[in-house]
């Protein structure tokens, strides 16, 4: 079944936001979504989902990297599809995504496309969901040019609660069950399937200063980091078996003791 495409949103002028992350331990997840319930209101369109995305990257490993080390420029490129798979109807609407982080804005560009359901299935991600022109021409259309080839990494699964400041309308998501798959054959030394403990309040807008009633998240004992999904889950994978605190985000399992 031949990839159906489209809408994009590409340009040079994209709209820029500024992400705020802060990490949550195990049990700060209950009482941050309480919290968010009391201060928010939840998204009237998806209040709550679950969110899959392929991750591709170098040989190297270049994007892990760069996020690792703090670069000012980031990217990272990932085909993201919604729920579980939809095999009776045949077919998945997924997403190439381009996101690029600059300092603390970031920005994103997408394609939308309807894929075979099966291409999404764990046991076939090594093949990339869509086909390497499509996803290296995709790629050029917004201005992406990777320094080397680009394939599949790791399949990350989480969890999302979507919410709106009651002020602003800023957008504020909890997210936990980050479930992770090493997709990569050529990354085989630690565990395929992990599920990073914790989980991530992410609150987007068009400034550094939080609204005020958003700054009340910081009674659960919390504070803006640089936590990266893809980083963090790509980081316990590559530790060994066994290997105590891979299932943390690093530097985490000490402060959390």
């Amino acid at each position: 079944m031949a990839v159906q495409l489209h809408n994009s949103i590409t340009g040079s002028h994209l709209p820029q936001r500024i992400e705020r992350k802060f990490y949550l331990i195990p049990k700060n997840i209950g009482p941050a979504y309480g919290l968010l319930r009391h201060i928010c209101y939840l998204d009237t369109e998806y209040p709550q989902e679950q969110i899959n995305s392929l991750y591709f990257d170098t040989a190297d490993l270049d994007q892990h990297t760069k996020s690792l080390s703090g670069d000012f420029r980031k990217d990272k490129v990932r085909i993201r599809w919604y729920g579980k798979n939809n095999y009776l109807n045949g077919t998945e609407t997924a997403f190439i995504e381009l996101k690029t982080r600059q300092g603390f804005a970031s920005t994103k560009q997408r394609l939308k496309l309807q894929v075979p359901a099966e291409n999404t299935s764990t046991h076939r991600l090594s093949d990339g969901i869509v086909t390497k022109t499509l996803l290296r021409d995709t790629l050029a259309g917004f201005g992406y040019f990777p320094p080397e080839p680009l394939q599949p990494v790791i399949k990350i699964s989480y969890w999302r609660y979507r919410f709106r400041e009651v002020l602003t309308g800023q957008s504020v998501a909890l997210d936990c069950h980050i479930r992770s798959t090493i997709i990569s054959r050529e990354l085989g030394n630690g565990e395929k399937e992990l599920e990073l403990s914790g989980g991530v309040i992410e609150i987007k807008g068009t400034t550094v200063e939080l609204p005020l009633t958003l700054r009340r998240v910081r009674i659960l004992d919390i504070d803006w980091s640089r936590f990266s999904k893809y980083s963090s889950c790509l980081e316990s994978h590559l530790l060994e078996n066994g290997i105590e605190g891979n299932v943390w985000p690093s530097g985490m399992l000490i402060e959390t003791k």
